[in-house]
């Protein structure tokens, strides 16, 4: 065909190889992600299948499959995202995780605020309830966000633990308010844009997990449970892990409701960790299944954060017995 370059043809003796002629040379494409980890597939398919049901006069309720987010401030690049889960996907139901993700301030004073919740599984609207977490959390956290970073930069630990308390006492008292009980979990990291404010704040109550990946090695960091009078509560940077198992109440005290303790962590990010919050959707199976701790370990200690479409495809790497909507946050320090 006229325009193109003809092709070059080897002569008898010739070493094989590419020959500089104009003709383009392709490299084979990286492996795919794989749709599943674990001896045996998920029992449902891998995309959604039925949507939730929608009311003409309520439209602006529905909620979508998928919410995905990145941004990069200071020394870290965020990779965030919210998706439905397949036994939600099947039978149609609407994601009960909410995501959000907000800036205030500008230039090296701005805040990065991450908030996700998940709405209780037997709440009538939990998905409206975890939506409505992330917001007034997020209202909160913004008209306070100038003293916030304030006492990050300053390292004041003792402050920030005891402001954000109230402040997640606050959003979750409204959420009690109008249902009588817990209704939603929320969890929340903040992250200054100063680049030379290595502190990270992990703050909330409920369900899921804090994990950090250092030298290609995963590691719980969730904070503990409150100590018990006369304990001395765990301090500094040193690893901690709840596996949420419940104790059962002793016979001779009187059973008292369950309480939703506040957790805090405040820690100093080295270059190269990657810090990551999640939901229970993605926690537990990182916890029970060692396959997936080893697929994300090798995908994420690359020294790039993934883009928006890998981050997606990492998250949604599926394990049998794990179906439930998956929320994740990913920070990576460079």
């Amino acid at each position: 065909m006229p325009g193109w370059p003809a092709p070059a043809v080897a002569q008898p003796g010739a070493p094989r190889g590419p020959v500089a002629t104009g003709v383009a040379h392709f490299t084979p494409a990286a492996p795919p992600t794989p749709d599943y980890v674990g001896s045996r597939p998920p029992t449902y398919a891998p995309e959604p299948t039925a949507l939730p049901a929608a009311d003409p006069e309520e439209l602006g309720e529905l909620v979508s499959d998928t919410v995905l987010e990145g941004a990069r401030y200071g020394a870290c690049t965020l990779r965030a995202v919210s998706l439905r889960g397949d036994s939600a996907r099947y039978r149609g139901e609407a994601r009960r995780d909410a995501l959000l993700v907000a800036r205030f301030g500008a230039g090296e004073q701005a805040l990065v605020l991450v908030a996700m919740a998940t709405g209780a599984r037997a709440a009538p609207g939990a998905h409206r309830a975890a939506a409505e977490a992330c917001r007034w959390i997020g209202q909160a956290v913004g008209r306070s966000h100038e003293r916030l970073v304030e006492d990050l930069r300053a390292d004041r630990r003792g402050d920030l633990k005891s402001g954000l308390n109230r402040l997640t006492d606050r959003t979750l008292g409204k959420l009690r308010a109008a249902s009588g009980e817990p209704t939603a979990s929320l969890r929340c990291l903040l992250l200054p844009a100063d680049p030379d404010c290595r502190t990270r704040v992990f703050f909330g109550a409920g369900e899921g997990g804090l994990f950090r990946l250092r030298d290609g090695e995963w590691r719980s960091i969730e904070p503990v449970a409150p100590a018990a009078p006369g304990e001395a509560p765990p301090d500094g940077d040193r690893l901690t892990m709840d596996l949420g198992i419940p104790v059962p109440p002793s016979p001779y005290e009187a059973a008292e409701p369950p309480q939703t303790p506040f957790r805090f962590r405040a820690a100093l990010a080295r270059p190269g960790d990657v810090l990551m919050m999640c939901t229970s959707g993605l926690a537990d199976p990182l916890r029970g299944e060692a396959s997936l701790r080893a697929f994300l370990g090798r995908r994420w200690s690359r020294a790039a954060a993934p883009g928006l479409a890998g981050f997606l495809a990492d998250v949604q790497t599926r394990v049998k017995g794990y179906a439930d909507d998956r929320t994740a946050a990913a920070v990576w320090e460079a």
